[in-house]
């Protein structure tokens, strides 16, 4: 009896034992299916946002935004692990209509607007010089309108109320001690306000060239230097009354200036920076100033961007170009200058400056218009360095990069010659080449560099009286020259 009912109690406990194991396993058959049911819901919502259905413009553009940033990230892993430990040095330009090429251009149009609201405008300008004269004390030795920095300080919180808070940084106390000081700490008003309307110039400038820049590397190409020219016209006084069908053959001579002094290696762009600190520049707004009648006819010559220059080069041009195709051959070119170049000069001019045509052979090989105008501006700038460079490649027959007795002597030989002809003194070639090494004082005494030349502060000097027998004759005749200049001062 008692045996069968412990029998009983162990067959009820095996029943409630296995019981409650079904129950658990159904517990967590059921949380397993509930859980794989929220798993496959959750990753059908990623798939489909992640396939972009459904949503906002803007959503799909962010989107597109992290895969092409993250496409660029993987690209530059990839090609630093290719690289190794060489960094890159080149970095291809985005493509025209693609979402980094108008990232950029936007970039740069908001940046280059900024910048330009920064700027003052005229009134600005006219309300700090009104300004600067109503707040200055009158200097009784001189007269002049100077400040102290008192003055300075006031004058700069006067303006700040009127102008606004643009005009607070041309009154930093760096500003101030830049200018020159009296016994009293003061500087002079106008000084200063030149300063201020010239670095607005120059700002504004490089602005207008920067929008310009259409690959945004900091150098301009021809036809943009053109198009900044072709813009200012309107707004220099010489120029306004411009006819229309020279406008294009102004900016070509007016841009080569710049190219000429700002693209020594010709490379056919030039520096923006190079171009602002340039003196072609300042020349060239010069034109600002005033009307071309009350500029004196040698004004308008010296300078290469009035109108009556730029007409000037381009008819000499026509007339040299006899057979009239566009280009200037070695015979052509020997009547520049009334026939008083050497034609050894010529010759090298051809050879180191002027490309060969492309069906070759040495009659296809002619000077074109921009080189024309390098030509000029060498030999109308003959004491500055990119000029004087321009020519000793010429003057280097071997091409050594020295000139030694014996280039000397052969280079001179042909304006001896050309002086015989021209009805004048006998002259001894020796004597010549040993004054010109009395001028020089190279530094090797056998042989003249280039660096000898720009040294001496005569280089231009001699280098005409080596390929011009005009130069040699202006040399020869100097004092009598000199004289000459001085009585219409003293009359």
């Amino acid at each position: 009896m008692y045996g069968g009912g412990a029998g009983d109690v162990q067959d009820r406990d095996t029943a409630v034992s296995q019981h409650q194991s079904l129950k658990k396993a159904n517990s967590s058959s059921s949380s397993s299916s509930t859980s794989s049911a929220s798993m496959l819901w959750a990753r059908n919502l990623r798939r489909y946002i992640g396939s972009g259905a459904g949503l906002g413009s803007e959503a799909l553009m962010e989107l597109e935004t992290k895969r092409i940033l993250l496409d660029i990230f993987k690209e530059k892993q990839q090609k630093s692990a290719e690289a190794s430990s060489i960094p890159s040095f080149y970095k291809k330009k985005p493509e025209e209509g693609s979402i980094s090429h108008r990232v950029q251009r936007l970039a740069k149009y908001r940046f280059l607007k900024k910048q330009s609201d920064l700027l003052l405008n005229a009134d600005d300008l006219d309300a700090m010089w009104l300004c600067l004269r109503e707040n200055c004390v009158i200097d009784d030795s001189t007269g002049a309108e100077k400040m102290n920095y008192e003055d300075f300080c006031h004058i700069a919180s006067v303006c700040t109320e009127q102008i606004g808070p643009k005009c607070r940084r041309f009154f930093s106390p760096s500003n101030f001690m830049k200018f020159e000081k009296d016994e009293s700490g003061r500087i002079a008003i106008l000084p200063f306000y030149l300063y201020v309307m010239r670095t607005v110039s120059l700002t504004q400038a490089r602005i207008d060239m920067s929008e310009l820049d259409e690959d945004s590397d900091g150098f301009l190409q021809a036809h943009e230097m053109e198009a900044y020219i072709r813009g200012l016209i309107p707004n220099l006084a010489q120029l306004r009354d411009m006819p229309a069908a020279f406008v294009q053959m102004y900016c070509r001579i007016a841009a080569r200036k710049f190219f000429f002094f700002c693209d020594p290696h010709r490379r056919g762009k030039a520096c923006i920076k190079k171009v602002l600190l340039s003196n072609c520049l300042q020349e060239l707004m010069e034109l600002h100033q005033e009307t071309e009648e009350e500029a004196t006819d040698t004004e308008q010559a010296e300078n290469w961007f009035s109108l009556t220059s730029a007409q000037r080069i381009c008819d000499m041009f026509l007339a040299l170009d006899k057979d009239t195709n566009g280009t200037l051959s070695k015979q052509e070119l020997k009547d520049y200058a009334e026939g008083s170049l050497t034609e050894i000069f010529i010759e090298r001019v051809f050879d180191e400056h002027i490309r060969r045509g492309k069906s070759g052979g040495g009659n296809s090989r002619e000077m074109d218009f921009e080189s024309f105008l390098d030509f000029v501006l060498a030999l109308e700038n003959k004491d500055t360095p990119e000029g004087l460079t321009y020519l000793f490649r010429c003057l280097d027959l071997q091409g050594r990069g020295f000139l030694t007795t014996a280039d000397i002597h052969s280079l001179f030989r042909d304006v001896h010659h050309k002086w015989l002809d021209g009805g004048n003194y006998e002259l001894c070639i020796d004597d010549v080449r040993d004054e010109i090494w009395d001028m020089v004082k190279p530094a090797d005494p056998l042989k003249i560099t280039l660096a000898d030349l720009l040294s001496c502060k005569q280089g231009g000097t001699v280098a005409s009286m080596l390929i011009d027998v005009r130069g040699f004759w202006a040399h020869d005749n100097r004092e009598n020259l000199l004289q000459e200049e001085e009585e219409p001062e003293e009359e």
